[in-house]
Protein backbone atom coordinates (compact mmCIF):
# COMPACT_ATOMS: atom_id res chain seq x y z
CA UNK A 1 0.00 0.00 0.00
CA UNK A 2 1.55 3.30 -0.81
CA UNK A 3 2.39 5.40 2.02
CA UNK A 4 1.82 9.08 -0.35
CA UNK A 5 -1.91 8.00 -1.19
CA UNK A 6 -3.96 11.16 0.58
CA UNK A 7 -6.89 9.63 1.87
CA UNK A 8 -10.36 12.10 1.57
CA UNK A 9 -9.97 13.13 5.38
CA UNK A 10 -6.86 13.64 4.77
CA UNK A 11 -7.09 16.13 1.66
CA UNK A 12 -10.11 17.79 3.50
CA UNK A 13 -8.31 18.42 6.59
CA UNK A 14 -5.31 19.86 4.35
CA UNK A 15 -7.61 22.06 2.60
CA UNK A 16 -8.96 23.45 5.40
CA UNK A 17 -5.36 24.52 7.09
CA UNK A 18 -3.92 25.96 4.18
CA UNK A 19 -7.15 28.19 3.86
CA UNK A 20 -6.46 29.22 7.35
CA UNK A 21 -9.70 28.57 8.32
CA UNK A 22 -10.24 27.01 11.87
CA UNK A 23 -13.72 26.27 12.72
CA UNK A 24 -13.07 24.38 16.55
CA UNK A 25 -15.97 23.14 18.98
CA UNK A 26 -14.92 24.37 22.97
CA UNK A 27 -13.76 20.67 22.93
CA UNK A 28 -11.55 21.30 20.35
CA UNK A 29 -9.76 23.91 21.13
CA UNK A 30 -9.16 22.38 24.67
CA UNK A 31 -7.85 19.10 22.73
CA UNK A 32 -5.78 21.81 21.01
CA UNK A 33 -3.82 22.94 23.69
CA UNK A 34 -3.02 19.48 24.74
CA UNK A 35 -1.24 19.17 21.33
CA UNK A 36 -1.73 15.90 18.47
CA UNK A 37 -0.74 12.84 18.64
CA UNK A 38 3.07 12.43 19.08
CA UNK A 39 3.02 15.18 21.93
CA UNK A 40 2.55 15.15 25.37
CA UNK A 41 0.84 17.95 27.43
CA UNK A 42 3.35 19.59 30.20
CA UNK A 43 -0.08 18.51 32.20
CA UNK A 44 0.91 15.05 33.83
CA UNK A 45 -1.73 14.69 36.98
CA UNK A 46 -3.97 12.45 36.49
CA UNK A 47 -7.63 14.28 35.60
CA UNK A 48 -10.34 13.17 37.54
CA UNK A 49 -14.00 14.36 35.30
CA UNK A 50 -16.19 14.00 38.48
CA UNK A 51 -18.33 11.45 37.01
CA UNK A 52 -18.57 7.77 38.15
CA UNK A 53 -20.02 5.12 36.34
CA UNK A 54 -21.35 2.03 38.27
CA UNK A 55 -19.38 2.75 40.69
CA UNK A 56 -15.67 3.44 38.66
CA UNK A 57 -14.28 7.18 38.49
CA UNK A 58 -13.57 8.54 35.24
CA UNK A 59 -10.98 10.24 34.23
CA UNK A 60 -9.86 11.96 30.93
CA UNK A 61 -5.71 11.61 31.28
CA UNK A 62 -4.20 9.39 33.92
CA UNK A 63 -0.78 9.22 35.84
CA UNK A 64 -0.65 6.18 36.82
CA UNK A 65 1.76 7.01 39.81
CA UNK A 66 -0.92 9.10 41.61
CA UNK A 67 -2.53 5.93 42.60
CA UNK A 68 -1.93 4.35 45.75
CA UNK A 69 -0.06 1.28 45.32
CA UNK A 70 -0.82 -2.36 46.56
CA UNK A 71 -3.75 -2.62 45.11
CA UNK A 72 -5.91 -2.63 41.97
CA UNK A 73 -7.85 0.36 40.46
CA UNK A 74 -10.87 0.37 38.19
CA UNK A 75 -11.36 3.33 36.11
CA UNK A 76 -13.07 4.54 33.07
CA UNK A 77 -11.12 7.05 30.79
CA UNK A 78 -12.94 9.48 28.66
CA UNK A 79 -12.94 9.14 24.79
CA UNK A 80 -14.09 10.78 22.08
CA UNK A 81 -17.90 11.71 21.91
CA UNK A 82 -20.18 9.98 20.03
CA UNK A 83 -22.67 11.23 17.60
CA UNK A 84 -25.53 12.18 20.40
CA UNK A 85 -23.19 14.31 22.01
CA UNK A 86 -22.41 11.81 24.72
CA UNK A 87 -18.72 10.70 25.49
CA UNK A 88 -17.66 7.00 24.70
CA UNK A 89 -15.72 5.48 28.14
CA UNK A 90 -13.12 2.83 28.00
CA UNK A 91 -12.83 0.96 30.36
CA UNK A 92 -8.95 0.15 32.22
CA UNK A 93 -7.60 -1.74 35.14
CA UNK A 94 -4.13 -1.30 36.92
CA UNK A 95 -2.49 -3.54 39.46
CA UNK A 96 0.03 -1.09 41.06
CA UNK A 97 2.92 -2.89 42.55
CA UNK A 98 3.91 -1.83 46.70
CA UNK A 99 7.30 -1.27 44.76
CA UNK A 100 9.02 0.40 41.83
CA UNK A 101 9.37 -1.14 38.25
CA UNK A 102 8.21 -1.35 35.46
CA UNK A 103 5.28 -0.15 33.42
CA UNK A 104 3.70 -2.77 30.83
CA UNK A 105 0.32 -1.86 28.90
CA UNK A 106 -1.81 -4.32 27.73
CA UNK A 107 -4.20 -3.51 25.28
CA UNK A 108 -7.52 -5.67 23.79
CA UNK A 109 -10.77 -4.35 21.66
CA UNK A 110 -9.18 -2.54 18.69
CA UNK A 111 -11.15 -4.70 16.71
CA UNK A 112 -14.03 -4.91 18.01
CA UNK A 113 -15.18 -8.92 17.21
CA UNK A 114 -11.99 -10.24 18.79
CA UNK A 115 -13.15 -11.63 22.34
CA UNK A 116 -10.42 -14.01 23.20
CA UNK A 117 -7.77 -10.82 23.42
CA UNK A 118 -10.00 -9.32 25.36
CA UNK A 119 -10.52 -12.22 27.83
CA UNK A 120 -6.69 -12.83 27.70
CA UNK A 121 -5.79 -8.97 29.02
CA UNK A 122 -8.76 -9.94 31.77
CA UNK A 123 -7.45 -13.33 32.83
CA UNK A 124 -3.76 -11.73 32.80
CA UNK A 125 -5.17 -8.54 35.26
CA UNK A 126 -6.71 -11.46 37.29
CA UNK A 127 -3.19 -13.59 38.00
CA UNK A 128 -1.52 -10.50 39.44
CA UNK A 129 -1.56 -9.76 43.52
CA UNK A 130 -0.47 -5.81 43.46
CA UNK A 131 0.85 -6.53 46.95
CA UNK A 132 3.79 -8.33 45.50
CA UNK A 133 4.30 -6.79 42.55
CA UNK A 134 6.84 -3.92 41.29
CA UNK A 135 5.94 -1.41 38.80
CA UNK A 136 2.19 -1.42 37.49
CA UNK A 137 0.26 -3.51 34.74
CA UNK A 138 -2.15 -1.16 33.08
CA UNK A 139 -5.01 -3.40 30.98
CA UNK A 140 -7.50 -1.50 28.61
CA UNK A 141 -9.25 -3.91 27.03
CA UNK A 142 -12.08 -2.23 25.16
CA UNK A 143 -10.51 0.16 23.26
CA UNK A 144 -12.80 0.56 20.21
CA UNK A 145 -16.11 0.94 22.30
CA UNK A 146 -18.59 0.98 19.60
CA UNK A 147 -17.02 -2.14 17.29
CA UNK A 148 -16.75 -3.85 20.29
CA UNK A 149 -20.83 -3.33 21.34
CA UNK A 150 -21.81 -4.79 18.11
CA UNK A 151 -18.88 -7.09 18.39
CA UNK A 152 -17.56 -6.29 14.41
CA UNK A 153 -14.41 -5.48 13.19
CA UNK A 154 -14.55 -1.65 12.41
CA UNK A 155 -15.62 1.34 14.01
CA UNK A 156 -19.47 2.74 12.64
CA UNK A 157 -18.76 5.92 11.26
CA UNK A 158 -21.62 8.73 10.24
CA UNK A 159 -19.37 11.19 9.51
CA UNK A 160 -20.04 11.10 5.57
CA UNK A 161 -22.90 8.07 5.41
CA UNK A 162 -22.75 4.76 6.41
CA UNK A 163 -18.82 4.28 6.78
CA UNK A 164 -16.63 1.68 8.40
CA UNK A 165 -13.33 2.69 9.64
CA UNK A 166 -10.48 -0.03 10.66
CA UNK A 167 -9.04 1.75 14.03
CA UNK A 168 -5.81 -0.40 13.74
CA UNK A 169 -5.42 2.13 10.60
CA UNK A 170 -5.43 5.32 12.93
CA UNK A 171 -2.79 5.28 15.10
CA UNK A 172 -1.21 7.27 16.72
CA UNK A 173 -4.11 9.41 16.05
CA UNK A 174 -4.90 13.08 16.49
CA UNK A 175 -7.05 14.65 18.89
CA UNK A 176 -8.02 17.15 16.52
CA UNK A 177 -8.61 14.38 13.01
CA UNK A 178 -10.81 14.12 10.74
CA UNK A 179 -12.97 10.90 12.01
CA UNK A 180 -14.19 10.61 15.88
CA UNK A 181 -12.19 7.56 15.26
CA UNK A 182 -8.90 9.06 15.00
CA UNK A 183 -9.75 11.55 17.75
CA UNK A 184 -10.64 8.71 19.95
CA UNK A 185 -6.61 7.74 19.17
CA UNK A 186 -5.48 10.41 19.93
CA UNK A 187 -7.08 10.95 23.26
CA UNK A 188 -6.18 7.62 24.15
CA UNK A 189 -2.62 7.59 22.94
CA UNK A 190 -1.68 11.11 24.05
CA UNK A 191 -3.46 10.61 27.75
CA UNK A 192 -4.00 7.10 28.77
CA UNK A 193 -1.53 4.47 26.70
CA UNK A 194 2.12 6.60 25.88
CA UNK A 195 2.21 8.30 29.41
CA UNK A 196 2.03 5.51 31.46
CA UNK A 197 3.74 2.45 28.85
CA UNK A 198 7.48 1.62 29.58
CA UNK A 199 6.58 -1.91 27.19
CA UNK A 200 3.02 -2.64 25.44
CA UNK A 201 1.42 -5.65 24.28
CA UNK A 202 -1.86 -5.41 21.87
CA UNK A 203 -3.96 -8.37 21.54
CA UNK A 204 -5.72 -9.05 18.55
CA UNK A 205 -7.32 -12.59 17.07
CA UNK A 206 -7.62 -13.11 13.21
CA UNK A 207 -10.79 -11.80 11.55
CA UNK A 208 -14.42 -12.70 11.18
CA UNK A 209 -14.22 -15.56 9.02
CA UNK A 210 -10.74 -16.40 9.12
CA UNK A 211 -9.23 -18.88 11.91
CA UNK A 212 -5.56 -18.52 12.67
CA UNK A 213 -3.35 -20.61 14.52
CA UNK A 214 -1.72 -19.06 17.81
CA UNK A 215 1.07 -17.02 16.21
CA UNK A 216 2.83 -13.05 17.38
CA UNK A 217 3.51 -10.41 15.53
CA UNK A 218 6.36 -8.03 15.98
CA UNK A 219 9.90 -6.65 14.88
CA UNK A 220 13.00 -9.25 15.90
CA UNK A 221 15.18 -6.49 15.13
CA UNK A 222 13.91 -5.05 18.32
CA UNK A 223 15.57 -6.71 21.23
CA UNK A 224 12.74 -6.34 23.90
CA UNK A 225 10.11 -7.26 21.13
CA UNK A 226 12.57 -10.50 20.51
CA UNK A 227 12.46 -11.36 24.37
CA UNK A 228 9.24 -10.64 24.62
CA UNK A 229 8.26 -13.23 22.06
CA UNK A 230 10.37 -15.61 22.63
CA UNK A 231 8.60 -16.03 26.31
CA UNK A 232 5.09 -17.34 24.58
CA UNK A 233 4.69 -21.05 23.98
CA UNK A 234 3.17 -20.59 20.99
CA UNK A 235 4.57 -22.55 17.52
CA UNK A 236 4.81 -19.13 14.88
CA UNK A 237 5.95 -15.82 14.79
CA UNK A 238 5.27 -13.34 11.57
CA UNK A 239 8.68 -11.43 11.50
CA UNK A 240 7.46 -8.40 10.43
CA UNK A 241 6.77 -4.50 11.81
CA UNK A 242 3.50 -4.84 9.76
CA UNK A 243 3.09 -0.89 8.62
CA UNK A 244 2.61 2.37 9.56
CA UNK A 245 -1.30 3.19 11.69
CA UNK A 246 -1.06 0.00 13.37
CA UNK A 247 -1.48 0.26 17.61
CA UNK A 248 2.26 -1.86 18.05
CA UNK A 249 4.09 0.74 15.87
CA UNK A 250 2.66 3.62 17.45
CA UNK A 251 4.21 2.43 20.54
CA UNK A 252 7.75 1.61 18.87
CA UNK A 253 7.49 4.81 17.15
CA UNK A 254 7.68 6.44 20.60
CA UNK A 255 10.13 4.33 22.03
CA UNK A 256 8.22 1.71 23.44
CA UNK A 257 8.65 -1.84 22.76
CA UNK A 258 5.36 -3.46 21.60
CA UNK A 259 4.33 -6.55 19.34
CA UNK A 260 0.88 -8.23 18.71
CA UNK A 261 -0.09 -11.80 20.28
CA UNK A 262 -2.72 -13.26 17.94
CA UNK A 263 -4.95 -15.43 20.37
CA UNK A 264 -6.89 -17.39 17.18
CA UNK A 265 -10.46 -16.60 15.77
CA UNK A 266 -12.88 -13.90 16.08
CA UNK A 267 -15.87 -13.93 17.70
CA UNK A 268 -15.61 -16.57 20.35
CA UNK A 269 -13.64 -17.39 23.40
CA UNK A 270 -11.07 -20.34 22.53
CA UNK A 271 -10.09 -21.27 26.41
CA UNK A 272 -7.35 -23.14 24.86
CA UNK A 273 -5.79 -20.51 22.64
CA UNK A 274 -6.12 -18.19 25.85
CA UNK A 275 -4.06 -20.41 28.05
CA UNK A 276 -1.23 -19.97 25.93
CA UNK A 277 -1.07 -16.26 25.54
CA UNK A 278 -1.49 -16.05 29.58
CA UNK A 279 1.26 -18.06 30.13
CA UNK A 280 3.25 -16.05 28.13
CA UNK A 281 2.41 -13.02 29.11
CA UNK A 282 2.95 -13.76 32.55
CA UNK A 283 6.33 -15.23 31.84
CA UNK A 284 6.87 -11.84 30.25
CA UNK A 285 5.92 -9.86 33.50
CA UNK A 286 7.85 -12.63 35.44
CA UNK A 287 11.28 -11.59 33.07
CA UNK A 288 10.76 -8.29 33.40
CA UNK A 289 10.47 -8.19 37.51
CA UNK A 290 6.94 -7.17 37.58
CA UNK A 291 5.92 -10.52 39.24
CA UNK A 292 7.91 -13.25 40.53
CA UNK A 293 7.90 -17.17 40.31
CA UNK A 294 9.54 -19.43 37.52
CA UNK A 295 9.15 -18.88 34.02
CA UNK A 296 7.02 -21.31 31.90
CA UNK A 297 6.64 -22.87 28.65
CA UNK A 298 8.58 -20.72 25.97
CA UNK A 299 8.90 -20.35 22.41
CA UNK A 300 11.65 -22.87 22.55
CA UNK A 301 9.10 -25.41 24.14
CA UNK A 302 6.34 -24.98 21.07
CA UNK A 303 9.35 -25.00 18.31
CA UNK A 304 8.29 -21.68 16.84
CA UNK A 305 8.78 -21.29 13.34
CA UNK A 306 9.96 -17.73 13.11
CA UNK A 307 8.71 -16.46 9.01
CA UNK A 308 9.18 -13.19 7.44
CA UNK A 309 7.07 -13.29 4.76
CA UNK A 310 3.33 -14.79 4.29
CA UNK A 311 1.98 -16.40 0.99
CA UNK A 312 -1.82 -15.83 0.88
CA UNK A 313 -3.83 -17.96 -1.12
CA UNK A 314 -6.54 -16.39 -3.36
CA UNK A 315 -9.95 -17.77 -4.69
CA UNK A 316 -10.66 -17.00 -7.94
CA UNK A 317 -13.49 -18.26 -8.20
CA UNK A 318 -16.85 -18.14 -6.42
CA UNK A 319 -18.06 -21.25 -4.90
CA UNK A 320 -17.86 -23.79 -1.90
CA UNK A 321 -14.35 -24.08 -0.18
CA UNK A 322 -12.76 -27.44 1.18
CA UNK A 323 -9.06 -27.34 2.25
CA UNK A 324 -6.90 -29.96 2.36
CA UNK A 325 -5.12 -28.93 4.96
CA UNK A 326 -5.06 -28.13 8.93
CA UNK A 327 -3.78 -25.16 10.77
CA UNK A 328 -0.15 -25.87 11.67
CA UNK A 329 0.61 -27.85 9.13
CA UNK A 330 4.14 -28.05 7.15
CA UNK A 331 3.19 -27.68 3.81
CA UNK A 332 5.35 -27.61 0.89
CA UNK A 333 5.51 -26.00 -2.34
CA UNK A 334 3.15 -27.76 -5.02
CA UNK A 335 0.97 -28.73 -2.46
CA UNK A 336 -2.86 -28.86 -2.82
CA UNK A 337 -4.71 -26.97 -0.11
CA UNK A 338 -8.01 -26.68 -1.25
CA UNK A 339 -10.50 -27.51 -3.80
CA UNK A 340 -13.49 -25.49 -4.70
CA UNK A 341 -16.87 -26.68 -6.14
CA UNK A 342 -19.82 -24.55 -8.38
CA UNK A 343 -23.62 -25.61 -7.33
CA UNK A 344 -23.89 -28.72 -9.62
CA UNK A 345 -20.24 -30.18 -7.19
CA UNK A 346 -18.28 -30.01 -9.89
CA UNK A 347 -14.38 -28.79 -9.13
CA UNK A 348 -14.35 -25.49 -10.56
CA UNK A 349 -10.79 -24.17 -9.07
CA UNK A 350 -7.70 -26.05 -7.15
CA UNK A 351 -5.22 -23.82 -4.88
CA UNK A 352 -1.72 -24.73 -3.74
CA UNK A 353 0.87 -23.06 -2.29
CA UNK A 354 4.10 -21.86 -3.65
CA UNK A 355 6.32 -21.87 -0.85
CA UNK A 356 7.90 -24.38 1.99
CA UNK A 357 6.11 -23.09 5.43
CA UNK A 358 2.69 -23.86 7.62
CA UNK A 359 -0.66 -22.65 7.12
CA UNK A 360 -0.88 -20.35 9.40
CA UNK A 361 -4.61 -19.46 8.85
CA UNK A 362 -8.04 -20.23 6.15
CA UNK A 363 -11.35 -18.83 5.80
CA UNK A 364 -14.01 -20.57 7.88
CA UNK A 365 -16.99 -19.57 5.84
CA UNK A 366 -17.28 -22.47 3.45
CA UNK A 367 -18.60 -19.94 0.19
CA UNK A 368 -15.96 -17.94 -1.21
CA UNK A 369 -16.22 -14.57 -3.85
CA UNK A 370 -13.36 -14.63 -6.17
CA UNK A 371 -10.57 -12.12 -4.75
CA UNK A 372 -11.14 -13.61 -1.04
CA UNK A 373 -8.16 -14.84 1.11
CA UNK A 374 -8.64 -18.23 1.74
CA UNK A 375 -5.71 -18.96 3.73
CA UNK A 376 -2.16 -17.87 4.13
CA UNK A 377 1.15 -19.83 4.94
CA UNK A 378 4.02 -18.38 6.73
CA UNK A 379 7.78 -18.43 5.46
CA UNK A 380 10.80 -17.69 5.43
CA UNK A 381 11.91 -16.00 1.99
CA UNK A 382 15.66 -17.13 1.80
CA UNK A 383 15.49 -20.41 0.21
CA UNK A 384 14.30 -21.77 -2.98
CA UNK A 385 13.83 -19.48 -6.41
CA UNK A 386 10.09 -19.94 -5.78
CA UNK A 387 9.76 -18.72 -2.45
CA UNK A 388 12.29 -16.10 -3.44
CA UNK A 389 9.32 -14.84 -5.83
CA UNK A 390 6.93 -16.06 -4.38
CA UNK A 391 3.80 -13.34 -3.67
CA UNK A 392 3.53 -12.16 0.01
CA UNK A 393 0.69 -10.24 2.03
CA UNK A 394 -0.55 -7.11 1.34
CA UNK A 395 -1.90 -4.20 3.87
CA UNK A 396 -5.49 -5.56 2.06
CA UNK A 397 -4.97 -8.93 3.45
CA UNK A 398 -3.09 -8.74 6.68
CA UNK A 399 -4.69 -11.09 9.55
CA UNK A 400 -4.33 -8.47 12.25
Amino acid sequence: MSTNKIDRRDFMTTSIAAAGTSVLSSESVAAASQGNAGTLSSETATAYTGETIQGKKVVSRLNVDDLEPGRKHFLYFQGVQAPSGQHLYVSVIVAKGNRPGKRFTLTSGVHGDEMSSIQTVQTVIDRLDPAQMSGTVMAVPDIARPAVESMQRRWPNSGRGADLIDMNREWPGDENGASATSRHAGLLFNRLLRPNSDFAIDFHTGTTGLEVAAFVIGDRRLPDVKTMADLYPVGLMWDDPAYPGVLHNAFVDVGIPCFTPEVGAARVLDRDMIALFVEGTLNVLKHYGVMSGPIGRTAADANMLIGDAAFPIIATQGGLVEFHAKLDDEVKAGQMIAVQRNMFGEVVAEYTTAVNGKLAAYRTDALSDPGNVLAFILFSQPGSASQASAQTYSEKSYPE
